[in-house]
């Protein structure tokens, strides 16, 4: 176990006993403020090549973590492959008021209302390019200020402030917490949210890839949608799926799952998959996908690979087990690949996708 896994077990309990916001908050002041060692370099199995760049492993941070592009490189050095900072608004906005985040932990889960809390794109755009030349790919997840009155041009103007800067777009459709935001999935809707972030791509930063994150609980139909669109205008890749509005009667702690937001974490692993799964079949290999929601495990982590993800992302599980998870969970997924007898993650994508259709 490295000294830093070791730290953030010890941390786990004393930042579960906070308020989840100030845990948060707290995690990541810790790490713009602590040295945080590179990892050492990864099994070779564990290599991808999509969109473009080479990944060291297929194992993302999910948005939602470095709202503000305050430690993207520090979280590179925890041995994420990649890391995805924001959701990013044009102005910046406050969120909902506080409080807007609920952990239930008998499920493992987390309910979130924070509603695009964002320091806006200036601020965002000044700290990115501090970072200008530093390795790692660094996306960047956008939507549109809550008072917008025209949310399409919101998503144009992020794409040509921020694309210069990252590594990738995610034009977030999906969440849950902006009113109105899932009505930007709808075919037509999210045909001009993507007319007009991909003409600004191809002012500023032509072939830099965009991405679309949907929802996961998108009707079949509406899936088809999507897809569609995605496909016509030629996005380079979609990321499945944001949180989930739905409450499964298998939670636990049933009083927390009252609260409004956005539910991630454990529960939302099979919902997830299964539209992971669905989004593979659709695609018919004209881009990759990135698999989030619920993964916890190398395990978990394998079946999104095996459900059709060429890149996994996770976040809430961090909450519950400690920085330390990431480690374990390339560890244990290089053992996979060896046992299934795939030489890289790139043979395994998709071959388990009939069993986690809906």
């Amino acid at each position: 176990m490295s000294l830093l896994s070791f730290a953030s077990r010890l941390a786990q309990p004393l930042l579960l006993a906070t308020d989840p916001e100030t845990g948060h908050q707290l995690a990541v002041t810790a790490l713009k403020t602590l040295p945080v060692p590179r990892c050492g370099a990864d099994d070779p199995r564990l290599a991808v090549r999509a969109f473009g760049f080479d990944f060291p492993n297929p194992v993302g941070l999910a948005a939602g973590f470095d709202k503000h592009a305050e430690v993207p490189d520090a979280c590179l050095r925890l041995g994420f492959g990649f890391v995805e900072v924001g959701g990013v608004t044009p102005k910046a906005q406050p969120g909902n008021p506080r409080p807007r985040v609920f952990r239930l932990v008998p499920d493992q889960a987390v309910i979130n209302r924070y509603g695009l809390n964002s320091d806006g794109m200036d601020a965002i755009a000044a700290r990115l390019a501090r970072r200008t030349g530093q390795p790692g790919v660094v996306g960047i997840n956008i939507g549109p200020n809550k008072d917008a009155t025209d949310r399409v041009a919101d998503y144009g103007t992020l794409v040509e402030k921020l694309a210069p800067l990252v590594s990738y777009l995610s034009v977030n459709v999906s969440s849950p917490n902006t009113p109105g935001l899932r009505d930007l999935q709808q075919a037509s809707f999210l045909d001009d949210v993507l007319a007009r972030s991909l003409d600004a791509r191809d002012k500023v930063a032509p072939g830099k890839p965009v991405l679309v994150k949907i929802a996961p609980d998108l009707s079949l139909e509406g899936l088809d949608d999507m897809v569609q669109v995605c496909r016509k205008r030629g996005v380079d890749g979609m990321i499945v799926a944001n949180t989930t509005i739905a409450r499964p009667t298998s939670l636990k702690d049933q009083a927390t799952a009252k609260e409004t937001g956005g539910l991630s974490g454990a529960p939302l692993f099979d919902r997830s998959t299964r539209m992971l799964a669905e989004t593979y079949i659709r695609v018919e290999g004209q881009f990759p996908l990135v698999g989030v929601g619920g993964i916890a495990s190398a395990d978990d982590a394998f079946a999104k690979i095996e459900a059709g993800a060429t890149l996994v992302q996770l976040y809430s599980a961090l909450v519950f087990k400690g920085l330390g998870l990431v480690g374990d969970i390339k560890i244990g997924l290089a053992d996979r690949l060896k046992r299934g007898g795939f030489a890289t993650v790139a043979a395994a994508v998709g071959t388990g996708v009939v069993r986690w259709r809906l």
